[in-house]
């Protein structure tokens, strides 16, 4: 019996590429050996991408791409790959099923999913839409106001629009502390949080060096919950978790390289409050047309215990650390249940679509 093969999509040119490495790492790790053949490809950060084949131990700290590279030199037949099918091997004959662990730009934002739409390749996670519409921070904004879920107050534009007018416009209609945000990062990166207004020039040009769209949001006194949704039609929650960070937000730093960051599955909240933060994680899943997974962030007031939404990840970290699996192995899951379920659910999707 031929096993399903299962392409593992990772790197990418986004500032997320070395998260998406260790991320795909625990992914492969999880995948049943014995139900699939997994199939590594790397994209590296100048958009190339690179059948890859060796140890998994070299792929988080990036030397998967000397070996890539010396393969394809040395074989270019059987390692070269011509997506659409010219030139070498198309991506639809390397593989049945692409698992996307691809964050930010170039990957989380609906166009690997285009692509793998237009090849007709079935794959794990949201479609086009979902991803475009939970990447950009302003459109899922508008997306939530519609939806009816509170968030914080927030002012949104474009980077050629920094300048005095609009750093007064942010002063007068939100309250300092803020928060600048490139509006198409994952992981915290390009994110600032300013005490100030003397303080939010130099963080506008740093948000604009990630992005063209920034929105800067009203500093909330909060606790930080997250949430997993699983499902296409009829959707599951995860456990409601807490992120404790050792910085003064959770950024990069705090995220992947400080220990004194802590994670509480699951938080230490009342049943009630779990309750409407899943239900407004379905909700938000919902109105920016998720399938497959994701992870939905929330703010708890800490004095007056006021929830608001914060973000939505369409392809969340994978890593040991992630809130991700973790929340759903606080639900009963195992990690490998986690990763089989996501390529059942993205089978499930593709059928839907294509029957008839």
């Amino acid at each position: 019996m031929n096993k399903t093969k299962i392409a593992v999509l990772f790197g990418g040119k986004s500032g997320e590429h070395e998260v998406s490495r260790v991320s795909a790492t625990s992914v492969i790790k999880a995948i049943d050996k014995e139900k699939y053949d997994i199939i590594t490809i790397g994209i590296t950060k100048a958009g190339e991408w690179l059948l890859y084949e060796g140890p998994l131990e070299d792929i988080a700290p990036g030397k998967w791409e000397i070996k890539a590279r010396e393969d394809l030199a040395k074989d270019p037949q059987r390692f070269s790959i011509a997506i659409f099918g010219t030139g070498g091997k198309s991506l639809k004959d390397i593989c049945d099923f692409v698992f996307p662990v691809l964050h930010g730009p170039n990957g989380e934002d609906g166009t690997v999913q285009g692509l793998l739409e237009l090849i007709d390749i079935p794959y794990a996670g949201s479609g086009v839409l979902g991803c475009a519409s939970t990447m950009d921070k302003i459109v899922a904004k508008e997306i939530f106001d519609a939806a009816g879920l509170k968030q914080a107050p927030y002012v949104a534009f474009t980077s050629d629009q920094i300048g005095p007018e609009i750093e007064k416009k942010i002063a007068t209609e939100i309250q300092f502390p803020v928060f600048v945000k490139p509006a198409n990062m994952g992981s915290s990166v390009g994110i600032t949080k300013v005490a100030a207004p003397e303080g939010l020039h130099d963080a506008l040009v740093l948000a604009a060096k990630y992005d063209t769209r920034i929105v800067v949001e009203q500093g909330i006194n909060a606790r930080e919950l997250e949430t997993g949704v699983m499902g296409n039609e009829q959707l599951v929650s995860s456990a409601v978790g807490e992120i404790i960070p050792a910085a003064e937000f959770y950024d990069y730093e705090a995220k992947y390289s400080n220990a004194e960051s802590k994670t509480l599955v699951p938080a230490n909240i009342t049943k009630d409050q779990a309750e409407t933060i899943k239900e407004q994680a379905r909700r938000a899943y919902k109105a920016c047309c998720c399938s497959g997974f994701s992870r939905v962030d929330f703010l708890m007031d800490k004095d007056t215990q006021e929830i608001y939404i914060n973000e939505i990840n369409a392809i969340p970290g994978f890593t040991s650390i992630s809130m991700f699996p973790m929340l759903f192995q606080a639900a009963g899951m195992s990690y490998t249940e986690i990763v089989e379920r996501l390529i059942q659910l993205g089978y499930e999707r593709y059928n839907s679509k294509n029957k008839g």
